[in-house]
């Protein structure tokens, strides 16, 4: 059976022109490249040549780039720096619908005794600008927006946020975890101070990721022990993992025009088709301002489990808009923040698609779907219920 993939939001497939990069880092090129002897320095300058990839991608400049191991620990050592450096200040500006990276560390430095706004957003998953803005007062040590959501693929204006930050002091962080690769940046036309990137989310591997530090912003390390990176991230590189993620950026500003050409068609005739032949379905997010390749959508009355469960059957790869929880079903904390009611936000189902994606991959869901939806719903006694009749045994 054929695996359909389109989970590109929770991981991606390694570009093969990833892996053939960093296979000679594994096998042959293994030292350490704080070594003095030749053998392991000489990978030294391939570190070098990736973090100038990343840079290109970002419109940065290269020693603007820390090398991490992931999204979450970028996204937490720019917030605890912030909060280091400005020891007078303990108030955070976030938002209900950020990664876990960001929301569950802001939940755990409130118990520490910080001062957490979590801002709103409307049932389009958008934020208020004005009420950001008004939520940033002198104590704030820093607000921390993503740059794209990871479950709707909404993108936020956190450039103007960066903007409206800066002007009363403030530094801003954006998690674009999900952004890069997909939509164009460039740090030289904005005012963000940090910025984080996870390296399995655009065909690289796990285990590699990047925080951009903006020149001249006081910076406290996470990781301390060593003196790589600068002194600012402990811990001998990941070289293969480092030089992966260099040949990943480099093909993303290649594949940018197609993420929003060709993958954007095939999102778009996946959700409209879906949307048409599935009674009772609804996408969640704005469909203005969003991700090329992401797709949430709610079928009522069923849960998304079950929908991942069948589709799984047909080789069909996505992710459920909720989780299990204790042994209770608890919708997705994004689709709560908009107000999707919970018998739509329990069978929330997103598609994420890539650039490895097929018409022939969109065409097996649009085939296979609306059945599934249908045998579940004559299951379930919340749609008979809706419709005015029994359930069946």
């Amino acid at each position: 059976m054929k695996t359909i993939y389109l989970d590109n939001n929770a991981t991606t497939m390694a570009a093969p022109e990833v892996v053939e990069e960093m296979l000679p880092f594994l096998r042959e090129y293994y030292g350490n490249p704080s070594s003095m002897h030749t053998f392991g320095g000489q990978v030294a300058h391939n570190i070098l040549e990736a973090r100038q990839k990343i840079a290109s991608l970002l419109g940065a400049d290269h020693d603007e780039i820390i090398f991490t191991s992931c999204g979450t620990e970028s996204d937490n050592t720019a917030i605890t720096s912030a909060l280091s450096n400005n020891p007078g200040k303990n108030h955070i500006v976030t938002s209900r619908v950020e990664h876990p990276a960001v929301k569950v560390l802001c939940e755990n430095l409130a118990q520490k005794g910080y001062r957490v706004t979590s801002l709103p957003v409307d049932p389009e998953g958008r934020l208020d600008m004005d009420e950001y803005e008004a939520s940033l007062t002198p104590d704030t040590a820093i607000a921390s927006i993503m740059w794209a959501n990871n479950e709707t693929g909404v993108i936020f204006p956190v450039e103007e946020a960066a903007r409206l930050a800066h002007e009363k002091g403030i530094l801003f962080h954006t998690d674009a975890v999900q952004a890069i690769g997909k939509i164009p940046v460039n740090m030289k036309k904005n005012t963000i101070d940090m910025l984080s990137l996870s390296g399995h989310k655009l065909h690289a591997p796990k285990g590699i990721g990047v925080l951009y530090v903006r020149k001249g912003t006081r910076f406290s390390p996470f990781l301390i022990g060593g003196h790589q990176e600068k002194g600012r991230r402990g811990g001998t590189e990941n070289v293969p993992g480092i030089v992966a993620l260099g040949k990943a950026c480099e093909l993303a500003a290649v594949n940018m025009e197609k993420e929003n050409t060709y993958v954007r068609a095939l999102r778009d005739r996946l959700e409209n088709e879906l949307l048409k032949t599935i009674p009772q379905s609804k996408v969640n997010g704005t469909r203005e301002t969003r991700l090329p390749n992401t797709v949430n959508i709610s079928f009522e009355f069923i849960e998304g489990e079950s929908i991942l469960l069948l589709m799984d059957q047909f080789g069909i790869c996505a992710s459920s808009g909720s989780a299990c929880t204790s042994g209770s079903l608890q919708p997705s904390h994004v689709l709560r923040a908009m107000g999707v009611p919970y018998t739509m936000a329990h069978g929330s189902v997103r598609f994420s698609l890539s650039v490895y994606n097929t018409a022939g991959d969109v065409d097996a869901v649009i085939k296979e779907l609306p059945a599934i939806i249908e045998k579940l719903r004559v299951l379930s006694p919340y749609w008979a219920t809706s419709q005015g009749t029994c359930a069946t045994a």
